[in-house]
């Protein structure tokens, strides 16, 4: 009997190995934003995280998306929880008068700042997602600095 009892709790024990060793699904990260350059303390600062080019850099699709809207100070950082590893790129928007919306000036020129992941430069229209992506790997904490831009 006493065989019997040890032979269960081996074939059981050996049965949870197998489940623990089962692949998981992937921790999920953490990703800190630094804003630099903001000119003042109005209004709030907008960030979208989003893994989808089509939808940057104004995130359309909040079911696709991180999306974070913070008091603008003289420092602000953001903290993006809970996100799934994968290839991502950030836009930011100073909403200096909280009406949450990207204001523009004739000829399209923004009269509010904005920034993007990795710095990706401006040319006749926001960067390319590709321009502006990054990795976010399984369960890291990820630090970035994106520094505002204004253009009036």
């Amino acid at each position: 009997m006493r065989h019997r009892s040890r032979a269960l709790a081996l074939a059981l024990g050996a049965a949870g190995a197998g489940v623990a060793g089962a692949a998981s699904p992937p921790a999920a990260a953490e990703l800190t934003v630094e804003v630099t350059n903001l000119r003042n303390a109005k209004g709030l600062v907008r960030a979208c995280l989003t893994s989808e080019a089509e939808g940057f850099p104004d995130c359309s699709d909040p079911a696709r998306s991180y999306q974070i809207a913070v008091p603008a100070m003289g420092r602000v950082t953001l903290t993006f929880l809970g996100v799934r590893p994968g290839r991502y790129a950030v836009a930011l928007l100073h909403d200096e008068n909280g009406n949450g919306k990207a204001d523009r000036a004739a000829m399209m020129i923004p009269r509010e700042g904005f920034g993007f992941s990795r710095d990706a430069k401006v040319r006749f229209g926001p960067p390319r997602f590709a321009a502006a992506a990054f990795d976010i790997a399984s369960g890291s904490a990820e630090r970035i600095s994106i520094r505002m831009r204004y253009m009036l």
